[in-house]
C-alpha cells in the first residue's frame, strides 16, 4: 500500500507540527549505506535498524512496534533541528534544477518532484528507530519458523525450472535465491508501502545522511527514466529499498537484472527477475557456487573465548585438531576450507563454522544474525 495523502504534510506547515508533535526524539542506532554494521560480541546484540536495502520489517528480525511519542526527547546526535531545517520548496526546487542540470527531462522531473512533500513518518521511523536488544535463539526463532521453512520448500520446487536456470547462470544455489527472498520480505509479501521517490526527498531533506539519500534519489530518477515505470510504481521501505528483494536504487543499476527479456528489470512483480536479481548480486559479489555457507558444529568454550571472530581464519583440519567437531559430534568433513568460528551466543554456545559465503552474505546486509539466518533458512528449506 503506497502512504497515504494523509501520512503527508504541508509542505510550507511542515516544521511547525513536526515541533508541536514532538517528533525531534532520537535513536541510538546508526544507519549505513548498505545494511547496519554487526559485531560478533558474544553478548545479545541489538537488532539493526531497518537498513537502505530493506524494508522496515524482517530482514531476519522480528517486526518492531513503533515508540511512543516522546516530546521531551532531545534531538538525536547527527540530525539538525527540525527548526533549523530549509523550506521543503525552496530545496525541492534546488533539486529540480540539479536534476534538469543531469540532463532528467523536464516531463520526468515534473512527474517524479512536482507534487511531492515529505512524509511525516518517515521522519518518525528515521529519528524514532528503536534499538532493542534480542538474542540469536529469538531471532532464529522468528527468523526462521517451521512455517516460512514449508512456504520456502514450496517456492523452491514450485519455480524449480526458473531457479536451476538461474542458479547455473550465476553459479548461486537456488535455496539460497530462496532464503534471501524470504528473510527479506517474506517471499514477496511484505515490501514495504512508500513511495520510494517521496522517501527518499524526506530523507534528503532531514536525515543526516543527506548527500548519501540525495544521491539514491537521483538513481531513482534513472530508474523511471531507463526502465519505463512511473513515479507511483517505485514503492519500498521508508529508508529506500525497493521491491521483492529490497535494493536500494544505486543497487539495482548494479544488479537488478531483466531475465525474462520484457525490456524491464521488475523487482517489484517479475518473480523470475526478482530471483534472477538477487543471484546476480550473490554472483557479482564473490559467491562460490561449489560450496555451501557453513555449518553448526561444537566447540570447546575456552577455544570459543578466544579464537572466535571472522578475522580468524583457519582450515576445516585445524580447527579439528583443536576438538571442534560437527554438531552430532562427528569429525569435520575433510575439504579443502577456511572457515572462522562464530558465536552469536557467547562462548559456550551455539558455535558456527563460517566459510566465504558466509562473508558474502554479510555484503548484502553486515549483521551475523541476518548472514546466520540465511545459511540456516536455505538449509532447512533445501532438505526436503
Amino acid at each position: 500500500m503506497v502512504a497515504s495523502p494523509d501520512s503527508r504534510l504541508n509542505r510550507r506547515a511542515f516544521t511547525t507540527l513536526l515541533l508541536a508533535s514532538g517528533l525531534a526524539g532520537c535513536a541510538t542506532a546508526s544507519q549505513t549505506g548498505a545494511s547496519p554494521s554487526n559485531t560478533l560480541a558474544a553478548a545479545p546484540q541489538a537488532v539493526p535498524p531497518a537498513r537502505p536495502g530493506a524494508t522496515a520489517t524482517l530482514a531476519a528480525a522480528p517486526p518492531q512496534p513503533r515508540p511512543a511519542p516522546s516530546p521531551a526527547a532531545p534531538e538525536k546526535p547527527g540530525y539538525r533541528p527540525l527548526s533549523e531545517l530549509p523550506d521543503f520548496d525552496t530545496w525541492l526546487e534546488d533539486v529540480r534544477q540539479e536534476a534538469l542540470g543531469k540532463g532528467f527531462s523536464a516531463s520526468l522531473v515534473e512527474e517524479a518532484l512536482g507534487n511531492i512533500q515529505p512524509i511525516q513518518r518517515v521522519i518518525e521511523l528515521d529519528r524514532r528507530q528503536p534499538e532493542r536488544t534480542i538474542t540469536w535463539e529469538k531471532y532464529r526463532s522468528n527468523a526462521i519458523s517451521q512455517a516460512r521453512i514449508n512456504r520456502g520448500r514450496a517456492h523452491l520446487e514450485e519455480n524449480a525450472g526458473v531457479l536451476n536456470q538461474i542458479g547455473q547462470r550465476f553459479g548461486v544455489q537456488p535455496r539460497f535465491i530462496i532464503a534471501l527472498w524470504g528473510l527479506e520480505t517474506d517471499f514477496g509479501r511484505n515490501t514495504g508501502g512508500f513511495e520510494i521517490i517521496s522517501s527518499l526527498a524526506t530523507l534528503a531533506w532531514e536525515g543526516r545522511r543527506a548527500d548519501f539519500f540525495r544521491g539514491e534519489l537521483f538513481a531513482a530518477l534513472r530508474i523511471l527514466q531507463e526502465e519505463g515505470f512511473s513515479a507511483t510504481e517505485l514503492t519500498g521501505s521508508w529508508a529506500g529499498a525497493m521491491g521483492q528483494c529490497q535494493f536500494m536504487p544505486s543497487s539495482f543499476h548494479k544488479f537488478a537484472y531483466d531475465w525474462n527479456g520484457d525490456g524491464h528489470r521488475d523487482i517489484w512483480k517479475t518473480r523470475v527477475d526478482v530471483f534472477a536479481s538477487i543471484a546476480n548480486y550473490l554472483g557479482s559479489s564473490g559467491w562460490k557456487g561449489d560450496q555451501t555457507w557453513g555449518r553448526q558444529v561444537m566447540a570447546p568454550a575456552a577455544l570459543a573465548r578466544t579464537q572466535s571472530g571472522l578475522d580468524t581464519r583457519r582450515s576445516l583440519e585445524e580447527w579439528q585438531s583443536l576438538g571442534v567437531t560437527r554438531e552430532t559430534g562427528e569429525p569435520l568433513p575433510l575439504a579443502p576450507l577456511s572457515a572462522s568460528l562464530v558465536t552469536p551466543s557467547g562462548p559456550t554456545g551455539p558455535h558456527y563454522l563460517v566459510y566465504d559465503n558466509f562473508r558474502t552474505t554479510m555484503l548484502w546486509n553486515r549483521s551475523t544474525y541476518f548472514a546466520l539466518a540465511v545459511g540456516t533458512l536455505a538449509d532447512a528449506v533445501g532438505s526436503v
